[in-house]
C-alpha cells in the first residue's frame, strides 16, 4: 500500500493556486457558445413537457390504484396459518421478520441473524478540491483556481491520477477488502414468505456494534465499531482501511439488539408466499413499512408519498422548461452584451419573460395531462394557464404608453 508523509489529519491539508488566462471572447465566438446553447435548451424545453405530462398520467393511475386496493383488502386474523379463502386477494398482515440462517462474514467472524448485512470498507485516502475565480485583467479572462489537499475516509476509490497535482498526493488504485451485502434467502411473517420486492424495502440499516467481538486477524485492530487495517488506528496513514457493518430487518431477538424488527406487508397470497398485485389501473401493489400499522395508516402513507412524489416531479419539470426557455432566449443578451445598461434590462426581462411562459406552458401541459380523467379541472387549469401571461402584459403596457 502507498505511504505518504503526511499522515496526520490535523497536518494534512496542502494547498497551490493556479492561474490560467485565455484573451477575451469575441462577439462572434460569444453566438457560437449562445447557439450551441440555444440547442441544449431546446432539449431541456422538450423534456419538460413529457416530464409533466407523464407525471400527470401516473399519479392519476397511483391514486386510482391505491383507492382499488383499499377497497379490495383483506386483514388476515392469523400470520401463523394459511386460508385458502384469501388465495390471489390483496392481503394485509403485520409481524416479526424471521429468517431460517444466520448471515455471515467469516473474515471478520461476525454473525447475525438478519435479512441483510452489509459491510462497508473505507480508505483513508488524499482528497482534492477546488475552488476557482474568474476575473478580467488586461483584455484577458483569467481564472484563479485554489487547489487544496486534505486526507479523508472514503468508500470509493479516489482516483489521483485526476489530481491537479499527483505528486505528493497519490492514492492506492484499489481496495484489498470490498464492500458487499448479504441478503437472506428466505424471510418470512409467521408462515408467508415475503417476495424478492418485498425483501428489497427492507432497507432501513443500523450500525452493528462492534464492542463484543474480539480482533478477528493479528493485523486487524478493532477500536469503537470500525475494524482497522492499520498500524496506528489513530494516526492513519494513506491505503488504511477500515471496515464497518450494517444490518437491516433483525430477525430474531438478541441480547446486544434487541427484539426483531416487526413490519406491515400488503401484498397478493398465492399460496403460502406474499406476491405483488396488480391493480385494473396497471399499477402494482407490494408494500412494506416498519412497524404495525393499521389498513388505513399504509393507504394514507402511500397517498402521501404519491403526492409528494407528484410536485417533485412538476417542481423538476417546471424548473427545466424555465432553464430551457432560458438558455434558447440567451441570443438577445448575448446581441446587446456591449451595453452594459440595456443588458442588465435585457437579462431581467428574459428572466421574467422565462418565469411567466414556464408557469402558463407547465400549466396548459399539466391540464392536458389531466384532460381525460377530471375534464373539469382540466379547463380550469387551462384558463389559468393564461394568468402569467396577463400578468405580464399588464405590467409591459403601462410601461410602453409612459
Amino acid at each position: 500500500m502507498s505511504r505518504n508523509q503526511f499522515s496526520d489529519p490535523g497536518s494534512s491539508r496542502k494547498e497551490h493556486v493556479k492561474v490560467t488566462s485565455e484573451p477575451k471572447p469575441g462577439f462572434l465566438e460569444r453566438l457560437s457558445e449562445t447557439s450551441g446553447g440555444m440547442l441544449i435548451g431546446l432539449v431541456t424545453f422538450l423534456l419538460a413537457f413529457y416530464v409533466l405530462f407523464t407525471n400527470e398520467g401516473r399519479a392519476l393511475r397511483t391514486a386510482r390504484s391505491l383507492d382499488e386496493g383499499l377497497s379490495l383488502v383483506v386483514p388476515l386474523d392469523s400470520i401463523h396459518s394459511i386460508s385458502q379463502q384469501n388465495e390471489g386477494r390483496l392481503v394485509h398482515l403485520a409481524g416479526a421478520l424471521s429468517t431460517s440462517k444466520p448471515l455471515f462474514d467469516p473474515s471478520y467472524g461476525l454473525s447475525i441473524q438478519a435479512v441483510k448485512l452489509k459491510r462497508n470498507v473505507e480508505m483513508y485516502q488524499w482528497v482534492e478540491y477546488e475552488d476557482s475565480k474568474e476575473y478580467e485583467e488586461d483584455g484577458e479572462i483569467k481564472k484563479e483556481t485554489k487547489y487544496s489537499y486534505n486526507t479523508e475516509w472514503k468508500s470509493e476509490v479516489v482516483n489521483s491520477r485526476n489530481f491537479d497535482r499527483e505528486i505528493g498526493h497519490k492514492n492506492p488504485s484499489a481496495m484489498a477488502v470490498e464492500s458487499f451485502t448479504a441478503v437472506s434467502p428466505n424471510v418470512q411473517i409467521g408462515s408467508f414468505v415475503l417476495s424478492k420486492g418485498l425483501v428489497d424495502r427492507i432497507d432501513d440499516f443500523k450500525q452493528l456494534s462492534l464492542s463484543h467481538l474480539e480482533d478477528p486477524h493479528a493485523d486487524v485492530t478493532r477500536r469503537e465499531n470500525y475494524f482497522y487495517h492499520s498500524d496506528n488506528p489513530r494516526r492513519p496513514e494513506v491505503g488504511d482501511l477500515r471496515v464497518s457493518f450494517f444490518y437491516a430487518g433483525l430477525s430474531e431477538d438478541d441480547p446486544h439488539l434487541g427484539s426483531a424488527d416487526r413490519v406491515t406487508v400488503i401484498a397478493r397470497q398465492r399460496g403460502d408466499q406474499l406476491v405483488p398485485y396488480h391493480t385494473k389501473s396497471g399499477d402494482v401493489l407490494e408494500i412494506l413499512y416498519p412497524g404495525d400499522l393499521s389498513v388505513e395508516e399504509v393507504f394514507q402513507k402511500e397517498q402521501e408519498g404519491n403526492t409528494m412524489k407528484t410536485w417533485a416531479l412538476r417542481a423538476a419539470g417546471w424548473l427545466s422548461m424555465f432553464v430551457g426557455i432560458s438558455l434558447m432566449t440567451r441570443i438577445f443578451y448575448t446581441l446587446v452584451d456591449w451595453f452594459p445598461v440595456v443588458r442588465e434590462l435585457v437579462s431581467v426581462g428574459l428572466k421574467v419573460f422565462a418565469v411567466c411562459v414556464a408557469s402558463s406552458l407547465s400549466l396548459l401541459t399539466i391540464s392536458v395531462g389531466w384532460l381525460f380523467y377530471r375534464p373539469l379541472w382540466a379547463l380550469l387549469l387551462m384558463l389559468l394557464s393564461a394568468v402569467p401571461i396577463l400578468v405580464a402584459r399588464t405590467r409591459v403596457l403601462p410601461k410602453k404608453q409612459q
